[in-house]
Order: C-alpha cells, then structure tokens, then sequence
C-alpha cells in the first residue's frame, strides 16, 4: 500500500517543485493550491515565488496583496519522493474568496490523476484547516471539473448553489463541508495512507 505525507513548501524541494509546475504547463493543464509558487510560469524566480508563498500565511501581508492568508503543503509519495499535488488551506477569507474561491484550493499533477490522490489530499487538507480552527469549509468547483467535483462530494461537500463565477465567466458548483464530521467518517480510508514526515528521512 502506497504512503504519502506532507511537506511544507521549501529551498530543498525546489527541483520537484519547478518540475511539478513545469508539468502542468505542458499538459496546458490549469493549477489550483500552489499558494503563489506557480508565479514561476509568470516569470518570477522560484525564490521570489517561495517567499510569497511562505509570506502569505501573514494575514498582514496576505491582505496587503489581494490575498487571503493561507499555508501550503506539499503532498509526497514515500516510496518514491515523488510530488503528487499542492493544496492551500485559508483560514480567513475576504468577500471575493466566501463567494467563489473558498477556504481549500488543491491541485493534483497531471500524470498522477485517477489515482485517487485528490481525495486523499483533500482529507489531509481537512485535518489542516481542523487545526487551523476551521468548523466548516467552502469550496467552489467549476461545474466542467467533473473529477473535482466528484471528489468534493466524495469527502461530504454538501452543495449550496450553483452560480456564474464574474472572475471566469464559469459557471461554478459551491460546497460546504463539515470538517470534523467527514475527517470521522473517512478516518479508516485515508488514515492507512498517512504517514508522519517526522518518520520520513530527508
């Protein structure tokens, strides 16, 4: 049974990371929970885009540059270190973010989808947002996203309505989901699949 963990975003993983990034691009493939490091397809360094990144999780300086604080992880494959996706947890969110964007943005890599990675990911985001004092969490999907979607109602997102995102012009699903009761009721599926980083060695 394969294992997986997260990380948080680093100097150290700027190889996976550039690659990662690099391969939603040639898939032409849109990424969604980077927490800011895709600003490297934007022509910003992997450096200025990490400490962004990092910089975000200051409600101060999220709020300064339009964003909403939030933290970052990496979810790796023990087996091989291998990174399979990015996720970003918000805790706080401005008026734009509470009607479309959500308190979770996730992404996984093209050429590991139908895996049943994004729901493990979106599980470990629960557990996040749960220590981050998060009750409920919102989630827009545009309704295209078929495996997005799926995924969210997989892990009991509950839809709240169906509305044209202006950002877009998309037409977006809204779910809301009650983190301490899906993290009880999927705890035997995706627990097994969990291990600690502190017992991963670098």
């Amino acid at each position: 049974m394969e294992a997986f963990y997260f990380e948080r975003p680093s100097m150290r993983r700027k190889n996976d990371i550039v690659d990662y990034i690099n391969e939603f691009t040639a898939y032409q493939s849109e990424i969604n929970g980077s927490g800011s490091l895709d600003k490297i397809r934007e022509g910003s360094s992997f450096e200025q885009a990490l400490e962004r990144c990092l910089r975000l999780e200051n409600e101060e300086y999220a709020a300064s540059v339009g964003r909403c604080p939030g933290k970052t992880f990496l979810l790796l494959r023990r087996s091989d270190d291998r990174l399979i996706g990015t996720i970003n947890v918000r805790w706080k969110l401005n008026e734009p973010m509470l009607r479309f964007g959500g308190h979770i943005g996730y992404a996984i890599r093209p050429t590991e989808r139908r895996k049943g990675c994004a729901r493990l990911i979106l599980y470990m985001g629960l557990q996040e947002a749960l220590k981050l004092g998060l009750e409920r969490v919102m989630l827009g999907c545009d309704v295209k996203n078929i495996g997005s979607d799926k995924c969210i109602r997989a892990l009991g997102g509950v839809l709240e309505r169906c509305e044209l995102d202006p950002y877009d012009g998309m037409l977006s699903n809204i779910y809301w989901i009650d983190v301490k009761a899906s993290l009880e009721t999927y705890r035997s599926v995706y627990e097994p699949l969990i291990v600690d980083s502190r017992r991963v060695q670098p």
